[in-house]
């Protein structure tokens, strides 16, 4: 069962820790961490506490074969190419996997908020789900765009949130955006001596 964290006693640090852009960049580094065929348990427990969950984290085998499912499911959704492919993704996720939207106070120990996953001791995949739809829709509607994509670069499956003004990104880093680059520019050179040698 999901461990609840508990409310920071500053109410601003506990919105920042929930708000929707955090959220989706939560979900997009789980599905990243979630994505080897055996996830270690460590390297998911690390992303859960650096978005906030505190206490005693536990996550058995099946609760990583549980989430590893939830994260393929979303990783859909961040390889839509236009709006629609995302919002249909979404809407499929929310109709065949989630609750009805609910506030809760997890008992009076944190501030009210939206949740989707059916109570609040659900299990770890449908937290996963529930949290990462709600936010990955409410990008949806806030930038009429997808809300993230899966890296250009061949060698690299990570997705990523899409945020900001300015071109879109299609790479996950600096380091794969570099990587690529470099790669291209060798193609090129590579190409140009073939042509001066003919």
């Amino acid at each position: 069962m999901r461990y609840i964290a508990h409310v920071s006693s500053n109410i601003g640090d506990w919105s920042t820790r929930h708000s929707v852009l955090t959220v989706a960049r939560r979900a997009a580094a789980l599905i990243n961490a979630l994505d080897a065929d055996h996830p270690d348990p460590d390297d998911v427990t690390d992303v859960l506490r650096a978005y906030g969950e505190t206490g005693h984290i536990e996550l058995s085998t099946r609760d990583l074969a549980a989430m590893r499912a939830a994260a393929t499911l979303l990783r859909e959704v961040f390889g839509a190419e236009t709006a629609d492919g995302a919002a249909g993704h979404i809407n499929r996720l929310l109709e065949e996997h989630t609750g009805p939207l609910r506030l809760t106070s997890h008992g009076g120990s944190s501030p009210w908020h939206p949740h989707l996953d059916h109570d609040d001791d659900a299990p770890w995949n449908e937290w996963l789900l529930g949290s990462s739809c709600m936010a990955l829709a409410v990008l949806v509607w806030d930038h009429q765009r997808p809300p993230g994509r899966i890296c250009s670069s061949p060698s690299c499956r990570n997705v990523f949130i899409t945020q900001g003004s300015g071109p879109e990104r299609r790479y996950c880093s600096r380091r794969c955006a570099t990587r690529e680059r470099v790669s291209a520019h060798r193609r090129s050179r590579s190409g140009k001596q073939s042509d001066e040698t003919e």
